[in-house]
């Protein structure tokens, strides 16, 4: 049952992330001015490589800590 309630907790975290992510995304790009076309990537990068750090956090914590737990 604790199992359960931490995956869907962290599969929740995840979804959150992403949507956040996604509207990031979205704001940066609300204008496009070609002057200001590698600034915008620059963000949209940044944004993605946090939200993918995140994740990657989330995953290896929550979802990756209950196997190793398992294994002992």
């Amino acid at each position: 049952m604790n199992q359960s309630i931490k995956k869907i907790a962290s599969i929740l975290l995840i979804g959150i992330v992403i949507l956040v992510t996604i509207v990031s995304i979205l704001a940066i790009w609300d204008v496009i001015a070609l002057e200001r076309v590698f600034w915008k990537t620059s963000q949209s990068l940044f944004v993605v490589f946090i939200s993918a750090v995140v994740i990657l956090f989330i995953s290896s914590v929550v979802i990756n800590g209950n196997e190793k737990k398992k294994m002992e």
